[in-house]
């Protein structure tokens, strides 16, 4: 797509897909910070994670525990804020029409926003398994995902629709 008409469409066009799409965008923006601040946290930055008065949580036991750094030799949060970031390049990626134009995007983003669900759901049960407790900042973030699937699934079956009408090409053509 011309770099031009692509700045224009996704800083002016208003249709149903790209506000669902800034959508998207904000809030997995939200889950980069959240990941920001329990890398803060992580690295000894800050001190303290504040949590909710009602709940289950512990961010502070969760987030210094062994289940926090046992992946990849870092902290889980600094993986949050990768994750979080290639879903909001998923989301800005594309022009106005490119559930119809580029059907691959938004499977794309769909795919990975699955795969976050899962992911955050399997993470949540070791949490807790090893903890007894929840990350508040890692809860929210889940949340972001579920909110940012559902904003996805107009334009996911749109995709799936052109993409099935127009053969396997038009999704193999990245």
């Amino acid at each position: 797509m011309n770099p031009t008409q692509l700045s224009r469409e996704l800083r002016t066009a208003r249709t149903p897909d790209l506000k669902r799409r800034r959508w998207i965008i904000g809030l997995s923006l939200l889950g980069v910070a959240l990941g920001q601040i329990v890398t803060l946290y992580q690295t000894g930055i800050i001190r303290h994670l504040p949590d909710p008065p009602v709940g289950p949580f512990d961010s502070d036991k969760v987030d210094a525990s062994d289940y926090a750094y046992k992946r990849l030799d870092l902290p889980d949060a600094a993986g949050m804020i990768i994750t979080y970031g290639l879903t909001t390049a998923l989301a800005a990626a594309g022009g106005k029409d490119r559930a119809l134009m580029k059907p691959w995007l938004p499977l794309l983003m769909g795919a990975k926003l699955v795969g976050d669900i899962a992911t955050n759901l399997t993470l949540a049960r070791e949490e807790w398994q090893d903890n007894k407790a929840l990350c508040f900042y890692c809860q929210t973030a889940s949340v972001v995902s579920v909110a940012s699937l559902a904003l996805a699934v107009p334009e996911l079956l749109r995709a799936g629709r052109n993409a099935l009408d127009s053969g396997p090409n038009s999704v193999a053509q990245v």
